[in-house]
């Protein structure tokens, strides 16, 4: 494994370790992807470590976000949902490891990646997140019936607010209308959350994958797998679907039998670039994230500010 980054190097090390602890051989590993996380499959075994790169928040709030993951994907598998499961030959908890946990999960084989796809035709791409707004319809039909508690909107609140406060301190890119924008709006999402029913009581929270889940998918040999539920959490279906496009909106719709709350899912839209803008405290340790960020805080400038 030439020309890894030093996080990788890292990652690959307590996979290593973390893995034979736990009886697996990892004799060869192999470095999958290496951004927020890295994913390392402990080959020969069928085994990925998903070993965080970045630290946010505390242990022992990972422990316990990687415990939610791990309880609904487990669930998820255990019922037959077409998911990627956590891995049946180790205990299905996190691993304690150097200052962090890791988790370990099925390796599966993809095929026709979305790379592989003409990035020169819209229609296809468009195509393609359709078919899997499609399926989003159904793994949100499974995860409707989850027994666990979860929490609301975690990806918004209370995950925004230190990264604001971080911006204070290091502002990058951002004005100080900026930031005092990004405040305000986030003060309207604690609101909201706090007590979604009074502003939206049409809508129906329920446990979702909470990071587009659309995007986070696998197609296989054996069909699709739904994959990184990091962001797990309870809330309207609208979360979900944030700028998956109208025709991943009809194909929901579709499949789904429901209509989805228009004015909910803008909402929904303006709050996840606003999580895109609290991503500008990672572009220190990811420099090429920034590129990333810096049309989606162009699209943030460009709204109205959210207010509820």
């Amino acid at each position: 494994m030439a020309n890894l980054s030093p996080r990788a190097e890292r990652a690959v090390a307590l996979a290593v370790e973390a893995g034979r602890s736990l009886g697996l051989h990892a004799s060869r590993p192999c470095v999958l992807h290496d951004a927020f996380s890295v994913l390392v499959h402990l080959a020969p075994d069928p085994v990925v470590v998903r070993v965080p790169a970045l630290a946010v928040g505390s242990p022992a709030q990972l422990v316990e976000k990687q415990r939610r993951e791990l309880a609904v994907a487990g669930w998820l598998a255990d019922i037959g949902a077409p998911v990627v499961g956590p891995s049946p030959l180790v205990p299905r908890e996190p691993i304690e490891a150097d200052g962090t946990s890791l988790t370990f999960w099925e390796f599966v084989t993809e095929t026709d990646p979305l790379r592989d796809l003409p990035q020169d035709s819209p229609e296809a791409l468009a195509d393609r997140f359709a078919e899997q707004a499609g399926w989003t319809a159904e793994l949100h039909a499974a995860l409707a019936d989850y027994p666990g508690d979860l929490p609301v909107l975690t990806p918004l609140v209370p995950a925004i607010g230190p990264a604001l406060a971080e911006l204070r301190r290091d502002p990058q890119t951002l004005t100080p209308a900026d930031l005092d924008r990004a405040d305000r709006e986030y003060a309207a999402l604690e609101t909201l959350v706090a007590d979604f029913a009074a502003r939206y009581p049409q809508a129906r929270l329920q446990p979702l994958h909470g990071d587009s889940p659309a995007y986070n998918l696998l197609r296989t040999a054996d069909g699709h797998r739904f994959s990184d539920f990091e962001d797990v959490t309870r809330g309207p279906v609208e979360w979900d679907l944030t700028f998956t496009g109208p025709h991943g909106i009809d194909a929901y719709e579709r499949t789904s039998g429901t209509r989805i709350d228009r004015d909910l899912l803008d909402l929904m839209e303006g709050a996840r670039l606003l999580q895109a803008l609290s991503a500008l405290t990672i572009v220190p340790q990811v420099p090429e994230l920034g590129p990333m960020l810096t049309p989606m805080i162009d699209q943030w400038r460009a709204r109205n500010p959210l207010g509820y």
